[in-house]
């Protein structure tokens, strides 16, 4: 079992999709879990992937090629999953706040999101606090992922805070971006922060399992 485990993560470290697409059948046909094909193999990939990133080591691109390659083989395990990959993991509705067009940092957060596992619905740049409850409601999700990276912007992180508590606090909000810290999110009353995209799959893992 554990030669499949180093075999699916060096594929997605190496964002090679033909290995990848063998090795998930294999073990798929040696009736591997699929819970120790995604955290012992495809997920371990991942989160050498999001080291090497913050490590500058690796660009988006790589975090994007290795994200893909992680998705497809989600795409193959769907059918042994109870109702499908997203039922598993979940729904993060991410976006960059109101005022705010840097889109980097949020691209990085989406892909790794997506390599670990999870549905994540990209609302781009400049979206308000409306804009990002109209897509949780839409599509199911349980939290709200927004970045900043102007200090300008931060106060659109609390608006989303705010306007989620006037909805019901239906949702989880957690935060990021080059202003932002533990102490800005603690004094808004946000959920979680995170200062990394690897630090986000771990914060939204936690959140998720709660």
């Amino acid at each position: 079992m554990k030669r499949f485990w180093r075999i699916l993560k060096k594929a997605v470290e190496t964002w090679n999709f033909a290995l990848c697409k063998e090795a998930t059948q294999k073990a798929i046909d040696a009736k591997m879990p699929v819970s120790e094909i995604m955290d012992k193999g495809l997920g371990k990939g991942m989160e050498t992937i999001g080291q090497r990133f913050n490590d500058a080591e690796i660009f988006l691109p790589q975090v994007v090629a290795a994200s893909k390659t992680m998705e497809m083989a989600i795409k193959m395990l769907e059918p042994l999953m109870t109702g499908g990959a997203t039922a598993m993991k979940g729904t993060i509705v991410m976006g960059t706040v109101e005022g705010d067009i840097h889109e980097i940092g949020k691209n990085v957060c989406c892909a790794m999101l997506r390599g670990a596992g999870y549905k994540v619905i990209d609302i781009g740049p400049d979206a308000d606090s409306q804009k990002f409850l109209d897509a949780a409601e839409e599509n199911d999700a349980k939290i709200l992922a927004g970045s900043a990276l102007m200090t300008t912007t931060l106060e659109s992180q609390r608006d989303i805070v705010n306007a989620n508590k006037d909805d019901g606090g239906n949702y989880l909000c957690i935060f990021g971006g080059a202003p932002c810290s533990q102490e800005w999110c603690d004094e808004i009353g946000a959920d979680g922060y995170s200062e990394t995209a690897s630090s986000m799959v771990d914060l939204v893992n936690k959140l998720m399992s709660d």
